[in-house]
């Protein structure tokens, strides 16, 4: 295997060709406050698997690919099942 980087992330938004919004979290302890500190970063990732909006994915680092795009979709870790999609009708 190789060196790139390889992070988990949720995908936030589809609705550009081939490319995706990942948000990656974070959570740390600081180191002189001692409070939990929650950060997140959102990175476009190149997308050949047709990831969905609520897919939690691994994306790993690559080559430039555009001028936003330095991330490439690795695999779907899990899928995200969405109400409307699974033909559960949701109740009022």
């Amino acid at each position: 295997m190789n060196d790139r980087r390889r992070i988990t992330g949720v995908v936030t938004s589809n609705k550009m060709t081939k490319t995706v919004v990942v948000e990656i979290g974070r959570t740390f302890r600081h180191p002189l406050y001692r409070k939990v500190v929650h950060l997140s970063k959102r990175v476009k990732a190149h997308d050949e698997l047709g990831c969905q909006i609520g897919d939690k994915v691994q994306i790993v680092e690559s080559r430039p690919i555009s001028r936003d795009k330095r991330w490439v979709v690795e695999s779907i870790i899990k899928r995200e099942i969405r109400a409307a999609d699974s033909g559960v009708e949701a109740q009022p």
